[in-house]
């Protein structure tokens, strides 16, 4: 498995990468969908790309941290964050919403601090801005796989609590669910999934992508396995489209991504609505 990993080309990896990324984000965005808390991944974003300009100002500054990705500086952050909000949310527990723009207000304005006084050039910060797809490394992929495996055990180790608390709070809380202790874990998978799709989408960007998949799929889902099933398809539709011309035009990966994601969006509104016409038709006649 290593020795095939290895031997990839820098398209091979991306292309393994973007896969990833198009099967995990959209399944973590049904779940936001579903509880209406999707601007959740905003926030966490924005304070990952606080971690990932630590450590590129660390890496540039201290010999001992030379050689870390700031890949890891940006999960541990994200980590962090994710504790953080939900700790604001008990605090402002009659407007628990409030903790998600202090969260992203922060980690903008520690990010700029941080980057105005690193030293790194602005292609470097374009890439984990806005993503590409030909940047992954064989460190990166190694990360992105191991992350994936570690999300995809969680969600199914308590995919059934997952959902109790995503339809009907209450009744979780009655059932025995430890509605404290599953936000902790959710809020966790979001700062996983933002970690490992940085690279490829971008940090300013990937909370689309795992929100845009789910939309697009919750216009023709009539359950809630529907809706994951679904998303990953929308989600692999936008990676494979937005990867391709990006890579061919020459444009940022993060950008092509979400504007496919966005299109494909698009045409399942006008879908969906050329066949609920067509079944008016029927039924008139």
């Amino acid at each position: 498995m290593l020795d095939l990993l290895s031997n990839l080309t820098f398209i091979e990896r991306g292309m393994v990468a973007a896969f990833l990324i198009g099967f995990i984000c959209p399944l973590l965005g049904s779940f936001l969908l579903v509880r209406r808390i999707s601007i959740i991944s905003e926030s966490l974003s924005h304070i990952t790309l606080t971690g990932i300009a630590a450590g590129v100002l660390l890496t540039q500054t201290l010999a001992f941290f030379s050689n870390v990705n700031p890949l890891y500086f940006g999960l541990l952050f994200a980590f962090f964050g994710s504790l953080l909000i939900e700790r604001l949310r008990q605090v402002y527990k009659d407007f628990q919403e409030i903790a998600i723009p202090i969260i992203l207000s922060a980690g903008v304005g520690l990010s700029a601090i941080i980057i105005s006084v690193s030293k790194t050039g602005y292609n470097q910060w374009f890439m984990y801005l806005f993503g590409s797809i030909v940047s992954v490394t064989l460190q990166d992929l190694y990360f992105m796989i191991v992350t994936s495996i570690v999300v995809l055990i969680i969600l199914f180790l308590f995919y059934k609590e997952f959902v109790a608390i995503s339809f009907d709070q209450e009744f979780a809380k009655v059932s025995g669910i430890s509605i404290k202790r599953l936000n902790f874990i959710f809020s966790f998978l979001i700062a996983l999934v933002i970690a490992i799709s940085m690279k490829v989408v971008g940090i300013l960007l990937v909370g689309a992508m795992i929100v845009l998949p789910a939309a697009a799929a919750v216009v023709f889902a009539k359950s809630f396995k529907q809706l994951l099933v679904l998303s990953v398809l929308f989600g692999q539709l936008s990676m494979a489209t937005g990867s391709f011309f990006s890579y061919h035009l020459n444009v940022a990966t993060g950008g092509g991504i979400v504007l496919f994601a966005t299109l494909w969006l698009v045409m399942a509104h006008v879908l969906h609505h050329l066949i609920k016409g067509k079944r008016r038709e029927r039924i008139s006649e």
